[in-house]
């Protein structure tokens, strides 16, 4: 999306009160910078060396790398720390030839990957970058491993939305799609933190124990409001937060308030919005304000925008219905930061839309068709390219037709294949309610399809199952099955299908250097002082997303920002406030 665009920012600067009614679902108010005549006679409360304003993934690696730079430190978070990290499954995306690949015999370079990455990560990213995130990614492990993390894995890597715990290692994009087989071997790149359930909290663990360690300051309940910028130059000085009182009733009761928010929202999303707004009215009543100077910069890692309907309705509509993944503080907040300073955007319309049909097994077997019954993606691929795909080009709707033997198998690995309950309990539901008649024309009479185009997509894919063709599409012979066996059955996998979520996550942001995370103004020029990280700048993960690729990108543009910023030579503006 073109920065020229109106921001949220600008459009909260102009009108204060519309925008507070816009942000019913607790969005953090962005205000214009304050900018001084004279820096060093404002009156600061806190200063440091570098402020990280937001403390997920991307702004503990930032701190943290950082402060081993020899910088004074302070971290800012809205709320507690963890942010969408913490409630994330940990996978971390890497290879190369990292220890684990190779104990299980898979042979992987910096090269493959690169050449696998550059058919998902498209131009987001220049050439030279990719090349470095990909020749990073070993040490990015066992930088990781240094911490406390532990990816070892003992079984064979399986093809799946989320693996079983006891399984740390497996293919979490395309890599095995013949498509991007003919472009780059194949090798298992998902490195699961190990732990029990979904492993973010314990990846995150590992982050905060280092930053505690290393002494930096975190101010919690401390949300960004404003940046602090020099009048005659522009220079980003610092960041005006509000802070709760440590220790407050206010603060207890916003604690508890994003507690059962963050707990309740995957299923009663309104009434966790009406929790968020209730928390940001007491930030609004009983928060203090907190100028922090910044000598050598401040650094954005408050997450991407999908909390923010605001934003999304603006650059990216077409995925309103879509469930939210990730944590209240992913509303845009540090984005539009940047963008009070004059920072440009990119990107803005790109999200990623999980559609995962694998598991059960059998499922990606079937065929999925829109709503003119005709086929449009191999069923084989990664769960975002099929529900981005089914986003963009097919208004969010889609079937998965199954038939009889083909349910019956999911239907058995659903109940007894050991799979985690969001993967098997609504694959049951879906499966059990579905439309289903004795033929396929009477199937499509029922949903409203086209009968000849549903007869006719299903038998091309039952004559490739039957080597009588190749698949159209280039389905891998693993997953082709012909579907034959009356009854037929269509399961409603659209993305506003409550019953069967599609959750999302934005992955525009700021426009940043791509050599140290500095954010861009509009003419490519960096705005002095800033830097950004993770999912509120553009990075690897900017274009389409597999599995572990965002954490990935948010360890180490966050690692590049925190050194970028600590080395970085204090402004002359900075120097006349010290």
């Amino acid at each position: 999306m073109s920065s020229s665009q109106p921001s949220t920012a600008s459009l909260d600067a102009d009108n204060p009160a519309a925008a507070r009614a816009t942000h019913a679902d607790g969005t953090l108010d962005i205000e214009p910078a304050l900018a001084v005549e004279n820096a060093a006679s404002f009156a600061w409360d806190e200063r440091c060396d570098v402020l990280v304003v937001g403390f997920g993934a991307a702004g503990a690696a930032a701190a943290i790398a950082a402060k081993e730079a020899g910088a004074a430190v302070l971290l800012a978070d809205r709320f507690e720390g963890g942010g969408a990290t913490e409630k994330s499954g940990g996978v971390v995306y890497a290879g190369g030839g990292t220890p684990h690949q190779r104990k299980l015999g898979y042979e992987d370079t910096p090269e493959a990957m690169f050449r696998y990455l550059r058919l998902e990560v498209g131009d987001a990213v220049g050439e030279a970058t990719l090349r470095r995130f990909c020749e990073d990614s070993p040490a990015l492990i066992g930088w990781l491993e240094s911490l406390g993390a532990n990816f070892e894995s003992s079984e064979p890597p399986p093809k799946t939305s989320y693996p079983k715990d006891g399984v740390y290692l497996y293919y979490s994009g395309n890599e095995a799609v013949e498509r991007y087989a003919k472009e780059a071997k194949p090798a298992p790149r998902g490195h699961r933190t190990r732990g029990s359930w979904l492993s973010g909290k314990a990846l995150f663990g590992f982050l905060r124990a280092r930053v505690e360690s290393l002494g930096i300051p975190v101010l919690r309940q401390a949300g960004a409001r404003r940046l602090i910028t020099d009048r005659a130059t522009g220079a980003v000085l610092g960041a005006e937060l509000y802070r709760l009182p440590p220790g407050s009733k206010a603060a207890q009761r916003h604690r508890r308030l994003m507690r059962w928010a963050e707990a309740i929202h995957n299923f009663a999303g309104s009434l966790a919005d009406k929790l968020r707004a209730k928390a940001l009215e007491l930030e609004r009543r009983e928060a203090k304000p907190l100028r922090v100077r910044a000598a050598r910069g401040v650094v954005l890692t408050a997450g991407g925008f999908v909390f923010n309907r605001t934003m999304l309705a603006q650059h990216a509509p077409k995925y309103l219905h879509n469930m939210r993944l990730g944590a209240t503080g992913c509303d845009g907040s540090g984005i539009r930061l940047g963008q009070s300073v004059g920072g440009a955007v990119a990107r803005m319309q790109r999200v990623s839309a999980w559609r995962f049909i694998n598991p059960p097994t059998a499922w990606p077997k079937g065929v999925v068709v829109n709503r003119e019954g005709r086929r449009f993606c191999n069923e084989q691929v990664y769960g975002a390219t099929l529900g981005v795909e089914m986003c963009e080009q097919h208004e969010g709707r889609a079937w998965l037709i199954l038939d009889a033997k083909l349910r019956r198998a999911a239907i058995r690995e659903a109940l007894f294949g050991k799979l985690w309950p969001f993967q098997s309990i609504p694959a049951l539901l879906l499966m059990l309610f579905a439309p289903r008649a004795r033929t396929l024309e009477q199937l499509a009479a029922r949903l409203g399809f086209s009968a000849e185009a549903l007869r006719d997509t299903v038998n091309t894919c039952n004559n490739a199952a039957r080597g009588l063709s190749p698949d159209p599409l280039g389905k891998s012979a693993a997953y082709l099955a012909p579907v034959e066996q009356r009854p037929f059955y269509a399961l409603d996998i659209s993305a506003a299908n409550r019953g069967f979520p599609c959750p999302s996550i934005t992955l525009g942001g700021l426009r940043v250097d791509e050599t140290g995370g500095a954010v861009l103004n509009a003419g490519g020029q960096p705005v002095a002082g800033l830097y950004a990280a993770g999912r509120s700048a553009v990075g690897i993960a900017s274009n389409n997303y597999v599995s572990g690729l965002s954490l990935a990108d948010c360890l180490w543009s966050g690692r590049r920002a925190g050194a970028a910023a600590a080395q970085a030579p204090a402004s002359a503006a900075a120097q006349r406030a010290a």
